[in-house]
């Protein structure tokens, strides 16, 4: 992995158009991709019709998420204040590798060398697993999906179900060709039914959590006054990790932060709905600092910026922090249902990937994913906190196309075909000109011009260049007085029809 502040983008990742390209001519992964997203669409849908003030709510998000990072500082010190009140220990990270090496430092000080991992994309954005087995410590995950993603040497494809791409026989092929790397195999006669492959990691993981004395997580949400940690997740292997073991390490990015205990009450009810279609979360863990005699007698907040500080700077762009991963603008994307996650070669896929990946890493590492969109708006309208994200697309396109004309002499084939454009829409003698060549060259040629030529091809390498109308829109009107005449016309043929 790699990038000069992050570990978001993957190392080697071809642009999205290069990635994107094999994938669409995948049918199996599109067939898995199409069943799971259309299965938590109608989900959503019907969970969020049940409240008559789900806008509300969403706006309310949004609010809460805005004010939050207008005043991120003051919450980043009272949270920090709360959390070693409790007990706690807070450490701050400015970027990847300074989190992955506390990590790294705190498990060795316990003389561990295994942790048990929540799913959590703080710890995928900084590498931790991998930076962990540099540092000689194994990191087992205990998500179901994520434990599939780690068997099969995968990337993960999806924010909330980072298997979605793989389908019940490819699970328990990997099951039975696997699991015995890690711990316990897989039973010889195991089939691809769920509760049989559910069966086979519960058993594979039992013996992990109750050898670990080491966890690590991700976090929800924290809570600046209290000092409280939120958890949620549905499988209960978090319940698990964050009471089990004697000592615990959450890495979380600096953006998750709520000033009050209250505002809970309205993140958590637009996750469960926005992300798995549940009322609410099977399992909500929160704890504040350490309580001896339950639960981990030693807790660590590695606080990650990472990116978000840069971020925050941008007045436009700053919204993608609002961000709780739930994951509902992937299941309504149609660029990502044809593509999945793999295409946009950053832990963050989809709509949310495409603003917020550019931001960390900054746009010149990852300057083809702000296309990566038709800009419908559908990412906007089933967002829970109402990020903008079509608005912060164009945002982030024009800064790429600005940087690019910044590192150029001369100007690109496009730009000289939209400056011509230009002049030409600038003048309706020109335009109509235009159209009248147009159209007869259209005549000529019929439809045997598919693509343009060149370097002006990047239009049509996935659509076919329409064919020019016999008649443009203008002439039309010219000739038909705004189609009045052929009105009169029709009234003269039925006047002369009913006479004869």
């Amino acid at each position: 992995m790699t990038g000069s502040k992050t570990n978001v983008v993957w190392l080697g990742s071809p642009s999205f158009p290069e990635a994107a390209r094999p994938l669409l001519k995948d049918e199996q992964l599109r067939g898995n991709l199409r069943r799971a997203t259309t299965t938590i669409r109608e989900r959503r849908l019907a969970v969020t019709g049940e409240l008559d003030d789900w806008e509300e709510l969403r706006t309310a998000g949004e609010a809460l998420k805005r004010r939050t990072l207008r005043h991120l500082d003051r919450y980043l010190e009272q949270l920090e204040e709360s959390v070693t009140r409790a007990g706690g220990q807070v450490h701050w990270a400015a970027d990847a590798a300074e989190a992955n090496r506390i990590v790294a430092d705190l498990v060795h000080a316990t003389g561990e060398r295994e942790v048990v991992k929540i799913k959590s994309m703080a710890t995928q954005e900084t590498g931790l697993n991998e930076a962990l087995a540099e540092a000689g410590i194994s990191a087992y995950e205990t998500d179901l999906a994520e434990l599939i993603v780690q068997l099969a040497d995968d990337r993960p494809s999806h924010i909330l179900v980072p298997a979605i791409h793989r389908n019940r026989a490819e699970i328990r092929e990997i099951f039975r060709t696997a699991m015995a790397r890690y711990g316990r195999p897989a039973p010889e006669d195991l089939s691809d039914e769920p509760k049989a492959l559910a069966e086979a990691a519960r058993l594979h993981l039992r013996e992990k959590f109750l050898r670990a004395k080491v966890a690590v997580s991700g976090a929800n949400f924290a809570v600046a006054e209290t000092g409280t940690v939120a958890v949620v997740e549905s499988e209960g292997n978090g319940r698990m990790c964050l009471t089990l073991p004697e000592t615990l390490i959450t890495v979380m990015g600096i953006e998750k932060l709520v000033p009050s205990f209250a505002d809970l009450e309205v993140f958590l009810q637009l996750l469960p709905r926005s992300s798995t279609g549940e009322r609410m979360n099977p399992y909500t863990s929160m704890w504040t600092g350490v309580t001896p005699g339950d639960g981990p007698g030693a807790f660590h907040l590695v606080l990650l910026d990472n990116g978000r500080t840069a971020t925050l700077a941008d007045r436009h762009g700053r919204q993608a922090l609002h961000c709780i991963r739930c994951s509902a603008c992937l299941n309504v994307c149609p660029v990502y249902e044809r593509t999945g996650g793999h295409a946009y070669g950053s832990v963050y896929p989809g709509p949310i990937g495409a603003v917020l990946t550019p931001q960390l890493v900054g746009v010149e590492n990852a300057a083809s994913l702000p296309f990566a969109s038709t800009l419908c708006g559908a990412c906007y309208d089933a967002c829970p906190v109402k990020i903008n994200i079509p608005e912060v697309l164009t945002h982030l396109r024009a800064e790429v196309v600005e940087a690019a004309r910044a590192r150029r002499r001369l100007p690109t084939a496009e730009a000289v075909v939209m400056k011509a454009a230009g002049s030409v829409l600038a003048s309706p003698a020109r335009l109509a000109a235009a159209q009248k060549a147009a159209s007869l060259g259209g005549r000529l040629l019929g439809h045997s011009v598919r693509r343009l030529p060149g370097p002006l091809s990047g239009w049509t390498d996935s659509r076919d260049l329409p064919v020019p109308p016999a008649e443009s829109f203008r002439a039309w009107w010219k000739r038909t007085d705004g189609g009045r005449q052929d009105e009169n016309d029709e009234k003269h043929k039925k006047d002369q029809k009913e006479g004869t």
